[in-house]
């Protein structure tokens, strides 16, 4: 499991995907979520705009990662 540190209340999926090193840019969010499977607490997600607080569990591309608040 690899953590993700932020600063800020909550992270968009679109930002955690970047954050993450899975997309380049903000704008690859939507087609990289249309094309591939990603879990966040065990339910599946396409909105880039999902927000991601402390303690939530995204699953994506064989990897769980966890967000923590520093």
């Amino acid at each position: 499991m690899t953590t993700i540190e932020i600063t800020p209340p909550f992270l968009t999926l679109g930002q955690f995907l970047k954050e993450a090193g899975l997309i380049d840019s903000g704008g690859a969010a939507k087609w990289y979520l249309g094309e591939n499977s990603v879990t966040v607490n065990g339910a599946a997600e396409e909105r880039r705009g999902r927000k991601l607080y402390p303690d939530d569990q995204v699953s994506v591309a064989g990897q769980t990662y966890v967000i923590v608040s520093v």
